[in-house]
């Protein structure tokens, strides 16, 4: 496609309105919403940090700063994984699972880009 880039625009633009719109009625930022969102799906609860970065798409790095917001918030907990005691796991607290209970019952508007994909 010729107009990639232009698209690309265009999507990342959606993507920070919805982003400014999580934020204001939420108080979190989109990753931090995907890693509360990650963590509330997984069946076991607990996940590793590498596991989080795999399944996110976010580097080690970023995944680290998200982590360190979420724990910030008391929103996550981070534990000591029991087969790997280099591992730490991480897993909602019960105010995450409340913060990821509001943001279910309350959804941001999907940009209108986005409707024909849902």
């Amino acid at each position: 496609m010729t107009n990639s880039i232009c698209l690309m625009k265009d999507v990342l633009k959606a993507f920070n309105d919805f982003e400014k719109d999580l934020i204001r009625m939420h108080s979190l930022s989109l990753n931090e919403a995907m890693l509360l969102c990650l963590l509330g799906d997984h069946a076991e609860g607990a996940l590793s940090a590498s596991d989080i970065s795999e399944r996110t798409g976010f580097s080690a790095s970023h995944t680290s700063k998200v982590l360190r917001s979420a724990e910030s918030h008391k929103w996550i907990s981070r534990s000591l994984c029991t087969q790997d005691r280099r591992k730490m796991h991480f897993e909602l607290t019960p105010e995450g699972i409340a913060k990821l209970k509001q943001l279910k019952n309350t959804p941001v508007a999907v940009p209108p880009l986005f409707n024909n994909l849902l």
